[in-house]
């Protein structure tokens, strides 16, 4: 059912989202901006244009604070993350979503559990458990954590997004021999590209941004991710303000390009989401 507006409406309408704009994307542009001042200057003039454009702020913020390595562990563990949350929680919801069997509807409730509860209540038997399993201070095991935290909602997801697929195309790749394997993989999951690039970007995020897992399971200089690097620019008297807004602009990026890249994926999962 379509609705039309009328002129004040559509009026209204562009009014309201153009103020959601600017009220996300202001302070964005202060953190711009400020990246290019000297911390004097971001005091004494915060909502004016830079007097003098510092780009060496920039390469002062990958060179002090060895953006370089922390870009690499971010890059690495976000990865390895993301796919393992993909790989897994696909599978599991094809299982619940096209077969029935025993218990079927507790292990989905199960599953389901880790949306009630943050992980983060759960740092103490973490901790433990990757201290026991020796993955203390490792990527790997910071991964681990990542993938179990992110597949409740993935799964959640991706089981509506199943259900919904037509059982014609899979009944026709029956006949011609497929098995239940090569239906997942060949059939189902191109069909739900949006939906898996939904699951990613939303775990993207968490990943990429997280601080309080590296923080708790990280101890070597060496294997800190971007949000611990930028510890780097607070002093225990001073903050490097001008240098710390490059890093977080340097940080931003790679979030900013991978959306404009899956952009349409994106919306068109999200949007296939609330519609379901």
């Amino acid at each position: 059912m379509m609705f039309k507006l009328n002129g004040l409406q559509k009026a209204i309408a562009w009014i309201f989202l153009a103020l959601l704009a600017f009220v996300n994307l202001y302070p964005i542009g202060i953190m711009i901006l400020s990246s290019f001042k000297s911390t004097r200057e971001i005091f004494l003039k915060p909502f004016n244009l830079p007097a003098v454009w510092r780009w060496s702020n920039y390469v002062s913020a990958w060179q002090r604070a060895d953006f370089a390595t922390y870009f690499k562990n971010s890059i690495l563990v976000t990865a390895a993350s993301i796919a393992a949350i993909l790989l897994v929680s696909s599978m599991a919801a094809y299982v619940i979503a096209r077969f029935d069997f025993k218990f079927k509807r507790g292990i989905y409730l199960f599953l389901l559990a880790g949306l009630a509860l943050p992980t983060r209540l759960a740092i103490i038997p973490i901790f433990l458990i990757m201290r026991s399993l020796n993955l203390l201070d490792k990527l790997s095991g910071l991964v681990i954590v990542y993938a179990a935290g992110g597949i409740a909602f993935s799964v959640f997801l991706l089981v509506n997004f199943f259900k919904k697929l037509p059982r014609d195309i899979e009944d026709s790749a029956k006949i011609d021999g497929a098995g239940p394997f090569r239906i997942y993989w060949q059939i189902d999951l191109p069909l739900l590209k949006p939906a898996l690039v939904t699951v990613a970007m939303f775990n993207f995020i968490d990943v990429w941004n997280d601080f309080f897992f590296p923080l708790i399971l990280l101890s070597s200089r060496v294997k800190k991710t971007i949000p611990l690097g930028l510890q780097a620019f607070f002093g225990e008297y001073t903050i490097e303000w001008d240098v710390l807004f490059a890093a977080l602009n340097i940080s931003v990026l790679p979030i900013l390009i991978i959306f404009l890249i899956l952009s349409k994926q994106f919306i068109a999962g999200m949007t296939e989401g609330a519609l379901k």
